[in-house]
C-alpha cells in the first residue's frame, strides 16, 4: 500500500523516516518539502494534500505544525491514506501526551516501535491505542507542556479556563503520574466546524455544521460509560427551523441530518432516551460524528461597504458583529478580503480604543488582513481601509474585490445546541468518583460573505 512514511518539521528536518517497501528513492522527503514550500501550480499558494511528482504519489496532513507524509507508486485511495496519517498522529499523541518536534525527538525509539506495529511492509495492521498497549510497553519521556507555545484548537482549553486542568490535552495514556498513581479522569469534547455563506445583502445562502464528540479516557479497567444527549434530538430532515436560538445553554429541538458512531458505542437505549453506552478504549477517539444543515443562528455577521472616493481611490468599511451570548469570547479571529489586482497601497483606520487588533496588506496576492485577538459576544468592531489604485477602475469595484472570509475559535459555545446532559460512569466502589470534563468549541470551516 504505502512505500514510505516520514514526519518533517516546519523547517523540513526529517524527524521520523520509515521506508517500508524500498521502491521510492531515498531523497523523496527533500523533493516533497521543496515542492510544498515553493508550490505555485494551479494558481494556488498552498499545496493540496495529494499530488504526484515523477510517478510518486505524495499524501500529507499537517498536525500542530508537523508534516505527516506517506508516499506510494500504486493507485491507492487518497482518503484512506490521509485517514491513516491522522490516526498515526493520534496514536503517537496518545502515547507521548504532547505531540511536537521535541517530544518526537526525545521518544524516537518509542515512535519507531509504534510504527513497526502499525505498518508492516506498507500495509496497515492496527491504529488502535487499545490494541497497541498489548504489544508496546515502553513509557514515554515526558515533555513539560508548560514551556510549549499553545498550538492548535486543543490549546484553547489551556488558556486560563479554571474548569479545565492544564494536563487535559498533554497526558500520555500509558505513563503514570508521579508516585506511580494514575489520576482517574475522562474528557469529552464537542467540537463543531461551521460553514456559512452570506449573500451580498446579508442573507444566509448555505449553512452547515460538521461536528464530532471526542472522548479521551484515563480510567483504569475501562468501566461502562453512559452519555446522555438532548432528549429532543432528531436525526433526519424534519423541515423545522431553530433560528430562534438564544444561547448554547438553552434547551430545545436539535435536528441532525445524519450521524455515525464509534464501534464501541451501544445504541440499545439511544432511540428511547438518547443515551449512548460504551466501554471506552484507551486513547482519543470520536464517539459520534454528525452533520447538520438545518437553519441555525451564525455566531458572526459581516457587513462590507465599498465606496469610490475618486478616480484612483476607494474606501472599504468592514463591520463584524458577534451574535453569540456575552458569556462567550471568540479567540484568534482573522478576517481576509481580496482587493482589486491594481491596488497599490492601503491605509487602515481602526475604531478608537481598539486593543489586540492588527491590520496588514499582503501585496503578493493583493489581500487585506485584519487580526483580532478576541471578540466578546454581543460586541461590534469596525475597520476602515482606504485603497489607492494604479489605474482607473473601468467597472464595478465590488465585482473585482471579495468575498470576505473569516476564521475564528469560540470556546465553551456550540451553534447546534447539541449537549451532553450527563456523563455517568459505572462505579467500582462507593468511593470511586473520577473527574469528568465536558468541553465545547466552535470553529470556522468556511465562513464567507459575498460583497
Amino acid at each position: 500500500m504505502i512505500s514510505q512514511f516520514f514526519v518533517l518539521s516546519q523547517r523540513g528536518d526529517n524527524i521520523v523516516f520509515r521506508d517500508c517497501r524500498g521502491d521510492v528513492p531515498k531523497g523523496s522527503a527533500e523533493i516533497f518539502f521543496r515542492k510544498v514550500k515553493f508550490w505555485k501550480e494551479d494558481g494556488e499558494e498552498e499545496a493540496p494534500p495529494v499530488f504526484n511528482v515523477d510517478g510518486v504519489n505524495y499524501f500529507h496532513v499537517k498536525v500542530v505544525g508537523l508534516l505527516f507524509v506517506a508516499t506510494t507508486r500504486t493507485n491507492v485511495s487518497p482518503s484512506l491514506v490521509l485517514e491513516l496519517l491522522q490516526r498515526i498522529a493520534r496514536v503517537i499523541k496518545d502515547y507521548l501526551g504532547v505531540l511536537n518536534e521535541d517530544s518526537l525527538r526525545k521518544n524516537f525509539v518509542l515512535v519507531y516501535e509504534l510504527l513497526d506495529e502499525v505498518i508492516d511492509f506498507g500495509y496497515v495492521q492496527t491504529t488502535s491505542t487499545e490494541v497497541l498497549k498489548s504489544y508496546v510497553f515502553n513509557e514515554p519521556i515526558v515533555v513539560d507542556a508548560a514551556r510549549l507555545p499553545p498550538l492548535g484548537p486543543a490549546a484553547i482549553f489551556m488558556q486560563g479556563n479554571k474548569r479545565m486542568p492544564g494536563t487535559a490535552v498533554t497526558k500520555s495514556v500509558v505513563a503514570n503520574e508521579p508516585g506511580g498513581r494514575k489520576r482517574e479522569e475522562i474528557f469529552v469534547d464537542i467540537i463543531e466546524k461551521i460553514s456559512v455563506t452570506f449573500s451580498s445583502s446579508g442573507y444566509i445562502l448555505t449553512s452547515e455544521i460538521d461536528g464530532t464528540i471526542q472522548m479521551k479516557s484515563y480510567l483504569t479497567g475501562n468501566p461502562e460509560i453512559r452519555l446522555a444527549l438532548n432528549e429532543e434530538l432528531s436525526i433526519g430532515r424534519g423541515g423545522r427551523s431553530i433560528y430562534d436560538y438564544g444561547g448554547s445553554s438553552g434547551s430545545g429541538a436539535v435536528i441532525l441530518d445524519d450521524c455515525n458512531f464509534h464501534e464501541s458505542v451501544h445504541l440499545e437505549s439511544f432511540d428511547v432516551d438518547r443515551t449512548l453506552s460504551l466501554l471506552p478504549p484507551d486513547g482519543e477517539f470520536p464517539v459520534m460524528n454528525y452533520r447538520m444543515t438545518q437553519e441555525f443562528k451564525p455566531p458572526f455577521r459581516i457587513n462590507t461597504l465599498i465606496e469610490e472616493a475618486g478616480a484612483l481611490k476607494a474606501e472599504v468599511i468592514l463591520k463584524i458583529r458577534a451574535e453569540f451570548p456575552s458569556s462567550s469570547t471568540a479567540n484568534t479571529i482573522v478576517v481576509q478580503m481580496p482587493l482589486p489586482t491594481y491596488t497599490t497601497r492601503v491605509s487602515f483606520e481602526l475604531e478608537p480604543g481598539a486593543v489586540g487588533q492588527m491590520t496588514d496588506f499582503k501585496e503578493s496576492n493583493r489581500r487585506l488582513e485584519w487580526n483580532l485577538k478576541k471578540i466578546v459576544g454581543g460586541s461590534e468592531h469596525t475597520l476602515r481601509a482606504k485603497l489607492t489604485f494604479s489605474q482607473e477602475s473601468h467597472g464595478n469595484i465590488t465585482k473585482e474585490a471579495g468575498p470576505v472570509s473569516m476564521t475564528f475559535t469560540i470556546p465553551m459555545y456550540n451553534a447546534s445546541r447539541l449537549q451532553v446532559k450527563y456523563l455517568q460512569i459505572a462505579k467500582k466502589s462507593k468511593t470511586y468518583n473520577p473527574y469528568r470534563w465536558v468541553r465545547y468549541v466552535t470553529q470556522a470551516n468556511s465562513y464567507v460573505a459575498r460583497i
